[in-house]
């Protein structure tokens, strides 16, 4: 198969990918539907800044008019992050935005999957999706879950976002057989907090043995990538009680509104941004850059 006519990747991190050098993919997401511009376009090149800084080449991926981009140029960041018409890209998406030439963000599955045609194992985002709280009613489940079970990338996170079940999306992703390694830590993180009251199976505590596990399920043929729980850094951490009201409140304004389907993650998200006076994206831009870090720090080892 041929993606050729589709893809486009950076001469950066082509010659990069050749010397055998680190790449960390990111996604674009929370460039165009994480926060308002323009703090969208400056922590997009901070994120950037920072995988440089510890010796990797960023791979910020989007789809453009159509292509998708393995790479993105300023002025690239610049459109996802002010121009109103983006979409929202997960695997199901994807055939139809590229057939139509259309531009969207990246979710983590759709990141997911460009990167590892690209041939990158390592990517960093915020929180990933799950299961969300009420899905025995409502069926909705991520599609990042189902993506972390067939696609071989190292995804770095500050765990699930928190206005999700984690108990739930933290079965589920068993179920799938994904492994969960929470990094020098005990407890699984609830992204804004560091504590979710839920333990995981595996510590690790440098990012040598982070690659070595997912060197190791490749050369076992196992599919499939796995999580790192990267917890957010004890000074950035929200008051876990203020957050858990905060999000309350979002849940029940977007019960009342109707919110559904993949509107519900950014209305929540912006309502929480809100409830906490601002303070909600203060600590989603400082774990970025915590994820971001580390993601470069296991790179070197893959």
């Amino acid at each position: 198969m041929s993606f050729n006519n589709y893809l486009h990747i950076t001469e950066e991190v082509k010659t990069a990918l050749a010397e055998n050098r680190p790449v960390v993919a990111l996604e674009s997401t929370i460039i165009s539907h994480g926060m308002p511009y323009p703090q969208n376009f400056e922590t997009a090149m901070e994120v950037e800044n920072v995988v440089r800084n510890n010796n990797a080449i960023p791979a910020t991926i989007a789809i453009i008019r159509g292509i998708i981009k393995v790479g993105l140029t300023n002025a690239d960041i610049e459109f996802l992050s002010s121009e109103k018409d983006i979409l929202k890209a997960s695997r199901r998406d994807i055939p139809v935005i590229i057939s139509q030439k259309l531009s969207a963000a990246t979710t983590v599955s759709a990141t997911m999957i460009f990167a590892n045609i690209a041939s990158l194992k390592i990517f960093a985002t915020g929180g990933i999706g799950g299961v969300h709280r009420n899905a025995q009613q409502t069926f909705d489940i991520s599609a990042d879950l189902t993506e972390l079970a067939q696609t071989p990338i190292v995804v770095v996170s500050a765990g699930i976002k928190s206005i999700l079940d984690i108990g739930l999306t933290l079965e589920y992703l068993e179920t799938l057989g994904v492994p969960v390694i929470v990094y020098k830590a005990e407890e699984f993180p609830a992204f804004y907090t560091r504590e979710s009251g839920y333990k995981v199976n595996y510590r690790l505590d440098t990012p040598e043995e982070i690659a070595n596990v997912f060197i190791t399920k490749q050369k076992l043929g196992l599919n499939g990538g796995i999580l790192i729980a990267n917890p957010i850094p004890e000074e950035y951490s929200v008051n876990k009680k203020l957050i858990d009201n905060a999000i309350d409140k979002a849940l029940k304004s977007a019960e009342k509104k109707g919110i559904k389907g993949k509107d519900v993650t950014p209305f929540l998200l912006s309502e929480v941004k809100n409830n906490t006076k601002g303070e909600s994206l203060d600590a989603n831009i400082k774990l970025v850059l915590n994820n971001a870090k580390l993601a470069a720090e296991i790179s070197r080892y893959l």
